[in-house]
């Protein structure tokens, strides 16, 4: 949804121009005073000839990087560069205001690597974790991803997110006009982009399934709107949805059985639930105002869904069981998209306060909002899997961005694509 809830059934003027599967270059813009200072020692491999197809440390030291929690040491600025525990002198690493150091090693092994790395802490001259990875070269980067991941959970108390990917939509128009649209997949840090589905006609509002596989969206490649579901890896797809009117903004439920979608065959727009197994069709509201963009909480007992019931945007909650509904927002004469938080604690939406369309977070046990954004122009928040960051997207001039930022606003990136523009991120879950 845009900026005006009427236009909820012209979905196609979310769509923004970009070049197709471009990549996406993050800008750190804002990180937190005090980040951890920590060395990520260049790996190697003492009897290896050539060197591995991806720089496994670099990846590492990019991820911790930009999550603007962790100050990593410039490589020229290392006075060594050990490989082996009983090469480290800690004193020399404590010269340098380093806390903590890490080690590795990228070996030949077989038709694949070998990777190892260490994590120690500098003033306690002890190891803090290790592990050993056995993959390929085409899995070097996310490997990569998933060291970094442990190495944010062991200093930082809390899952990283970096292993995970995003989806988001591109269009480009050629010469001649025509345009194309595309709906990508790549890594959380913007790399190996892929496209899901190119079409001459609009997708839009893409949404991860739980186990992170499978993404639901809306193509008007018939002409009208209509909800399929992809697997991103096989490239087969379903049509679940494609009745007369509105077919949009499908959310799926916890357990992946189930998507809420927004019909409009009756009328006005309205929350239903469709079972992907029976293809049984549920009506959750039932009213002539504009019901629309749902999120299920984690528990599946609840749909939190943007409304115009009250004459302007607002965030209400429906309880599946009793079909009780409760307002949430009342900060701002506008708020709408909201998704929720993994743990269920906190909502995302975007909140106009008299400053603009701004991403905001709402604490549900306080009611407590805090605006997060400022450019006046942001929307389509989404939470990464950890509920640490919010990607969304915005604008900069007349190109559009996506955009992150930390759910206490102190760590902000930026999401450059090369030539082109973004639309409609999505954040993947912990794959399963």
């Amino acid at each position: 949804m845009r900026h005006r809830i009427a236009a909820v059934a012209f979905f196609v003027c979310m769509l923004a121009s970009m070049d197709a599967a471009a990549i996406l270059t993050i800008v750190i813009t804002q990180g937190v005073k005090g980040a951890l200072p920590i060395a990520i020692v260049p790996f190697g491999c003492d009897t290896a000839s050539t060197q591995p197809p991806e720089n496994v440390s670099g990846v590492i030291t990019a991820d911790l990087q930009r999550s603007g929690r962790f100050a990593p040491l410039a490589d020229r600025d290392m006075i060594s560069r050990p490989r082996e525990a009983s090469q480290i002198n800690y004193g020399d690493w404590r010269k340098l205001g380093v806390d903590h150091l890490v080690i590795g090693r990228v070996c030949p092994a077989g038709d694949g690597y070998e990777v190892r790395f260490q994590l120690f802490d500098v003033l306690r001259q002890v190891q803090l974790t290790g592990l050993t990875y056995r993959t390929d070269r085409n899995r070097l980067r996310r490997t990569a991803h998933e060291i970094a991941d442990v190495i944010y959970e062991t200093l930082l108390g809390e899952p990283g997110a970096f292993a995970t990917r995003i989806a988001y939509v591109t269009e480009v128009t050629d010469a001649t006009g025509a345009r194309k649209y595309s709906l990508e997949v790549a890594d959380s840090d913007g790399y190996n982009p892929r496209p899901v589905l190119v079409s001459a006609q609009p997708l839009m509002s893409p949404a991860w399934a739980p186990d992170g596989n499978r993404l639901a969206y809306v193509s008007f490649e018939s002409g009208t709107p209509a909800v399929y579901v992809q697997d991103v890896n096989a490239g087969s797809r379903q049509l679940v949805s494609h009745s007369p009117g509105l077919n949009g903004a499908p959310a799926w439920s916890p357990d992946g059985k189930k998507l809420a979608l927004v019909l409009s065959k009756d009328g006005s727009p309205n929350i239903y639930v469709l079972d992907l197994g029976s293809r049984g069709l549920q009506q959750i509201t039932r009213t002539l105002a504009i019901d629309t963009e749902p999120t299920w909480a984690p528990d599946g007992k609840s749909i939190v869904f943007t409304s115009d019931r009250g004459s302007k945007p607002q965030v209400y909650r429906i309880t599946l069981a009793t079909g009780e509904t409760q307002r949430l927002t009342f900060d701002g004469d506008y708020n709408a998209r909201p998704t929720m938080s993994p743990n269920g604690k906190y909502l995302a939406l975007v909140n106009n306060s008299g400053r603009g369309f701004n991403i905001a977070v709402m604490d549900l046990a306080t009611g407590a909002m805090q605006v997060l954004t400022e450019s006046g122009r942001d929307e389509s928040p989404s939470f990464a899997p950890n509920g640490s960051m919010i990607i969304y997207a915005t604008k900069e001039g007349t190109r559009g961005l996506l955009s992150v930022v930390s759910v206490d606003g102190r760590v902000r990136q930026r999401l450059v694509l090369e030539g082109g523009q973004a639309r409609e991120p999505a954040w993947s879950p912990y794959l399963k």
